[in-house]
């Protein structure tokens, strides 16, 4: 019975400890504080974070994690604390490493580096968001490699050592004029870090002890850290030393949780012992060479950083792409707006490269980036140049391509970025999350406007080449958008497009494409039909079943047949859409993706048929049959398609295993 109540005493102090909302150190002679590396607590009650051993780190923690969060992901409640501290250098103008304020998820941070790291993080996991490492530096040293203003500044520091906010050192008098203070005076000094909840508001004050805090802080930085602080986390300081060996003290410390920290008793905080001067000759004979090693050193370190990061971010600029200027980006831009390409902003990845969530530097603006690989030479010139007469296209039924840049051999496209995404994965990938119908028919409104703007409303005649719903893209109001113009093709007006290879996605292919490898705005409208029929249907363009595949069209056609073409509506609409709309919708979809061409309206009388605008004729039974069905025609293939099997799946699955070789379909 005793180890029972020992147990729950024991279960009951470690919850206590996880609750726990401040606490207030006025010196540390008895504090029960989570030390390691080098530091200690000295007789007099000082924390001192290092001793006089190179390359070294000292951690010093509150013993029990503080809940910052009621849920782990909730928000960050407000918090507050302030610390005097004092850094005395072993000669007045040597300066080494820095320390830190950080609350971490560990009481210690393991596997970090002394020396400009400040015991906090390492060369691999510097910069990473899964540290959860939020920290207020007070930095001495100089560090090229952070990006540091100076080397008396003190910084924010979010998951690594650049800091997202810093300022040098010193502090606002009440009337705004500034006052500079050295960091490594020896004298004591108190910092206050205070973070609002609910305004997402951090502040951090400098002061000497001799001053109250001031009302103006020295770093104003609106950020939620909800993301970077867990549930329970440990608050204390990180110290390392490197070859110029400074001390680094603490006096005092208050720290709470809701509420302003504990006010320190500043006549109670123990004193600082002046450390003993080395002689002149010492500083003369060994640190002077020391100095001038390691200013070399740091020197040559900077050459190599900024040559390494100049080959990392190079460009390719060639004259005849300087007529293009106002439409390129530089790669620097778009590597600091998607954070370095890292996987956390990826979106999607496809035939085509990968597209990357970005906010531009400059602007704020959001922005998606795909990553094209491209040949180069000619044929890179061609591909820029039609790339920018394509991102000259304004509507607002269209992704806006905003520019590109180029690298190497690398493109990247610059498109406005649709927060809700593609089409495709409100039909198939998200059951829970389904468009109603009003919403489908506006999004078919919209693609249909900007098709008819693309074949007759610009200077020339653009041909998509790619419709489908995984290209549709929606804005925030989940309007339609057509983007991916990786497959267009543009001719002027009057004159007939060139015939190419067969390209586009597997379901999508008008006959006559497939079988002369021409497209034309007639192509463009029989795979807005299949869309048509997809967003209707909530059904791909080609099934696979056990024995055979259902290919969309042939199966709506099968319902119109039997006098039931409501039977194709999607089922997750759950009937409730206005069955004239429905029928209407399912009948134009077949209209459009007839196996004539002559046989299809164009966009304009599309857009007219969906406005209500123009009566849309009745659809022909024997229009369709006389032609068969899309894909068992014979005239809709080449021969290669004429010596497949009658059947419509067997006639799809030999069909696309002869050429997939040729599409560039799946994206």
């Amino acid at each position: 019975m005793s180890i029972e109540i020992l147990f729950l005493v024991s279960l009951l102090a470690v919850l206590t400890y996880a609750q726990e909302t401040g606490f207030v150190y006025n010196g540390f002679r008895s504090a029960n504080l989570s030390l390691d590396g080098i530091a200690e607590i000295t007789s007099n009650g000082l924390l001192k974070l290092n001793n006089d051993t190179n390359q070294q780190k000292g951690h010093a923690f509150h013993p029990y994690p503080v809940q910052f969060k009621n849920l782990p992901n909730g928000s960050i409640k407000s918090f507050s604390t302030t610390f005097v501290f004092a850094i005395q250098p072993p000669y007045a103008s040597m300066r080494g490493s820095g320390f830190a304020f950080v609350v971490a998820p560990q009481s210690g941070l393991h596997g970090s580096l002394p020396g400009r790291y400040l015991g906090m993080f390492n060369e691999t996991n510097n910069g990473n968001f899964s540290n959860h490492v939020f920290g207020v530096e007070l930095d001495t040293f100089l560090s090229f490699e952070f990006q540091d203003i100076n080397d008396n500044h003190i910084g924010i520091d979010l998951n690594g050592l650049t800091s997202v906010m810093s300022a040098p050192a010193g502090y606002y008098q009440d009337n705004g004029e500034f006052n500079n203070l050295s960091l490594i005076s020896g004298q004591a000094m108190q910092v206050w870090v205070d973070y609002d909840g609910t305004d997402k508001l951090i502040k951090i004050t400098l002061a000497p002890t001799n001053v109250k805090k001031p009302k103006i802080p020295l770093l104003y930085l609106i950020q939620d850290l909800s993301p970077i602080i867990n549930e329970n986390m440990y608050v204390g300081f990180s110290s390392s030393t490197n070859w110029l060996l400074t001390s680094h003290y603490v006096l005092g410390w208050s720290f709470s949780v809701n509420g302003e920290a504990q006010a320190l008793a500043l006549s109670r905080l123990p004193k600082l012992s002046q450390i003993r001067k080395k002689e002149t000759s010492e500083v003369l004979t060994i640190g002077l060479p020391l100095m001038v090693l390691f200013v070399v050193l740091m020197l040559i370190l900077s050459v190599v950083y900024v040559i390494r990061r100049k080959r990392k971010l190079a460009e390719v600029l060639e004259d005849w792409e300087r007529e293009y200027g106002p439409h390129r980006f530089k790669y620097r831009d778009l590597y600091t707006a998607t954070k370095g390409f890292r996987d956390q902003e990826l979106l999607g990845t496809g035939g085509f490269g990968q597209v990357y969530r970005g906010i531009l530097p400059t602007s704020n603006i959001e922005i998606a980036v795909k990553r094209v690989s491209h040949a180069s030479g000619q044929g890179m010139r061609e591909f820029v140049a039609e790339i920018i007469s394509i991102g000259r296209l304004r509507h607002r039924n269209l992704v806006a391509l905003l520019g590109y840049c180029r690298r190497k051999r690398e493109m990247l496209l610059v498109y406005d970025y649709m927060p809700n995404g593609s089409l495709d994965k409100y039909l198939y990938n998200q059951p829970k999350v389904t468009l109603n119908w009003m919403q489908r028919l506006r999004v078919i409104k919209g693609v249909a406007s900007g098709l008819l703007y693309l074949h007759e409303g610009w200077e020339q005649v653009v041909i998509h080449r790619d419709i489908k719903a995984s290209n549709i893209l929606l804005d925030a109001e989940f309007n339609g958008r057509l983007g991916d113009f990786g497959l267009a093709r543009l001719h002027d007006h009057g004159t007939d497009p060139q015939t190419t290879h067969v390209v586009g996605t597997f379901g999508y292919l008008a006959p006559e494409h497939m079988r002369t490898g021409k497209a034309t705005t007639s192509t463009d409208v029989f795979a807005f039909g299949v869309f048509l029929l997809e967003v209707a249907c909530g059904r791909r363009p080609i099934k696979q079943g056990d024995m055979e595949d259902v290919i969309l069209v042939d199966w709506v056609f099968s319902c119109w047949d039997r006098g039931d073409i409501l039977e194709a509506s999607d089922p997750k609409l759950r009937a409730e859409f206005v069955e004239e709309e429905m029928e209407f919708v399912l009948k134009l979809g077949l209209m459009c993706s007839h196996p004539s061409p002559s046989m299809r309206p164009s966009m304009r009388q599309v857009l007219q048929y969906l406005e209500g605008d123009l009566p849309m004729p009745e659809l022909s039974y024997a229009g369709i049959s006389s032609s068969a069905l899309t894909f068992t025609h014979p005239e809709g293939f080449d021969a290669l398609a004429m010596s497949c099997p009658s059947s419509t799946g067997q006639a799809f699955t030999h069909l696309y295993s002869a050429a997939e070789s040729l599409l560039s379909g799946g994206r």
